[in-house]
């Protein structure tokens, strides 16, 4: 392709709101540019690279995972949406619409639903499971502050694979396939891959795993042991950690007291801090007390405390509270972790409750909320108790009256967890449960993220199979992502300098630019006859042949990033520059030789992305 025939819109400075490099970048390259809040058009030159990342995707995903390509809808009926539950579950991301007909319609944010419907209507035997597919479509979700250009777009696009397995050890099968094609992806993409323990959140489902990468502007938290062989990393989100003890100011771990509850007089005593300075104790020995307001729960709380006042709705794809709520106990030099607890409680959100809702459910604002007096479930963390024991001892809490704390608090004795469960938020310097270790944290991007969905969906969409028994049977899913937008713009992240995009072979717009000084004479000749020979070997060429000023072509080309310079000037004919983007200088080549170690140089970098 010749300069002239192309279509290149590069910026010499980019806009003010572009802040992250490769927001920047592809501004500034010509890659993409903004039609609107979250909104950006793919420009020629970025379309280039977003295919071929498509491309390896779609080979790994054919061959590797074993999976099959379709296309559904963008545009999917909300009638399969209110099927699953997700209708509502959703939230306000979810973009919905009326068609003429009044029929609710929904701008695809995820494609579970419509997978499962696709199949369902064709599924009859166990003989035809595990049936594999998978789509490379556009998705919208209406972002509250779509930001970082499309790193976090409201529209985008998606890399989707969906199996529907018989049993769950052919699920593991598929998983593991999909598992293996995800690192396979990531490597030809030159991309230092982190793999995590993660949330499932709105997906639902069991086992989960996200591929993240390393970034300083990323939106998770990772917890990481040092330990390579112990190899635990984990979203915050996830993570879990070793047991700590419990101990006083002293660092001794308090035996279990005989005492009876002792109510304290605590004037002006509302945090944390305020209470350490107060009883001259260490935070361990206090018991945290926090109201949440939890949102649309499937978990049955029938008889639990306060759990006749909620409203149950009755919904095919499962019973759930709209609205109730919890009492989380944690130890006070700890955090809540609202992911665990909302998996803990299988609600779609908790947030803390409200003034009035605290003096609703505990009789006493936050800071003097009481385990023993609280009007609703409690979920006790395991710092708290763990496995039918006590794990604090002669414990210092809120009284559930306004000004007031209690000391010589025993679990179990004073107070009995309606669940108990692991609802701590992990955090640097915490030990690894599985080496002992000492955790550390780095800032992550997820670029995919593989499901074990199990009957989720199935269920709730009333799918079934004959079996081989000839009974019918609920088929389970796995769900595979990858967010297509999000890695190319990632690649870019990792990989640019102070003049622009360095791009890695295999995703780069152009594999060579060449670049005569003038475009004319023999300069115009030996340009012409390299190009021709690239071309004729199979390379993506781009040849400038503008009539632009030699430091403009040299500061296009560095900013668009192709990985290989061959520059043709007339002071170094016969020789020819030849300079790897990545390089900080050119060598001088044979002209006659250059277009043969182009194609040589082309091939080892794509060998060692494959290798």
């Amino acid at each position: 392709m010749k300069t002239s025939k192309f279509y290149i819109s590069t910026l010499r400075e980019a806009p003010a709101e572009a802040v992250i490099a490769s927001h920047k970048l592809m501004l500034r390259a010509g890659i993409t540019r903004k039609l609107g809040n979250g909104l950006y058009t793919y420009l020629p030159l970025g379309l280039r690279s977003l295919y071929k990342l498509e491309q390896i995707i779609r080979e790994e995903w054919n061959n590797t995972a074993e999976a099959l390509e379709f296309k559904p809808t963008v545009i999917v009926p909300g009638d399969i949406w209110k099927e699953s539950g997700r209708w509502e579950t959703m939230g306000a991301q979810m973009l919905k619409a009326k068609n003429r007909g009044e029929q609710d319609m929904v701008v695809s944010p995820t494609a579970e639903e419509a997978f499962t419907v696709i199949v369902r209507d064709g599924l009859s035997s166990y003989k035809q499971l595990p049936v594999n597919l998978y789509q490379i479509n556009t998705k919208y979700r209406d972002e509250i502050r779509p930001r970082y250009g499309v790193m976090r777009g409201r529209e985008f696009i998606m890399a989707d694979g969906y199996t529907m397995n018989a049993d769950d050890e052919s699920l593991d099968e598929s998983y593991k396939l999909y598992e293996k094609a995800y690192f396979r992806i990531f490597k030809r993409l030159g991309l230092k891959i982190i793999p995590v323990r993660a949330d499932s959140g709105a997906m639902g489902g069991s086992g989960s795993e996200e591929f993240m990468v390393e970034s300083p502007i990323g939106d998770d938290t990772l917890i990481i042991c040092p330990n390579e062989k112990c190899g635990f990393a984990a979203n915050v989100e996830k993570a879990w950690c070793a047991s700590d003890d419990s101990v006083n100011k002293k660092g001794e771990k308090p035996s279990k007291t005989d005492l009876p509850v002792e109510m304290v007089a605590t004037p002006n005593v509302f945090s944390i801090e305020d209470m350490e300075k107060f009883f001259d104790e260490s935070p361990k020995m206090f018991i945290k007390a926090l109201i949440y307001r939890v949102i649309n729960s499937s978990l049955d709380m029938t008889g639990a405390n306060g759990a006749d006042k909620w409203k149950r709705v009755k919904d095919p794809a499962g019973d759930y509270y709209p609205l109730s709520y919890v009492c989380v106990l944690i130890r006070a030099d700890l955090d809540v972790n609202e992911a665990k607890l909302a998996a803990t409680l299988k609600a779609s959100e908790v947030v803390l409750a409200e003034a009035e809702e605290v003096l609703e459910y505990a009789g006493a604002p936050h800071g003097f909320v009481g385990p023993i007096t609280a009007k609703c479930p409690l979920v006790v963390d395991y710092s708290v108790v763990k496995d039918g024991e006590a794990q604090m001892h002669n414990a210092i809490a809120g009284s559930g009256k306004d000004g007031y704390h209690i000391t010589h608090v025993e679990p179990l004795r004073d107070f009995v967890p309606y669940i108990n469960a692991d609802v701590r938020t992990v955090k640097e310097g915490d030990k690894c449960p599985l080496c002992g270790k000492t955790f550390y944290t780095r800032k992550g991007n997820e670029l995919g993220h593989i499901f074990k969905l199990g009957h989720k969906y199935t269920k709730s969409m009333h799918v079934t199979f004959l079996a081989k028994d000839g009974k019918p049977a609920e088929p389970t899913m796995g769900c595979y992502g990858i967010g297509v937008d999000r890695t190319l713009a990632s690649i870019i992240e990792k990989n640019n300098d102070e003049k622009g995009i360095i791009w890695p072979m295999s995703v780069a717009p152009f594999q060579v630019c060449i670049v005569p000084i003038k475009y004319n004479g023999a300069m115009k000749e030996v340009a012409d006859t390299i190009y021709e020979k690239l071309t004729k070997a199979g390379i993506e060429v781009l040849l400038d042949d503008r009539d632009e000023r030699p430091g403009v072509k040299f500061a296009d080309m560095e900013l668009i990033g192709i990985p290989l310079r061959i520059t043709v000037g007339d002071k170094n004919l016969p020789n020819v520059e030849f300079k790897p983007r990545s390089a900080a200088e050119a060598e001088l080549v044979p002209a006659e030789s250059a277009a043969e170690k182009a194609i040589q140089f082309v091939k080892d970098e794509l060998a060692k992305l494959q290798a």
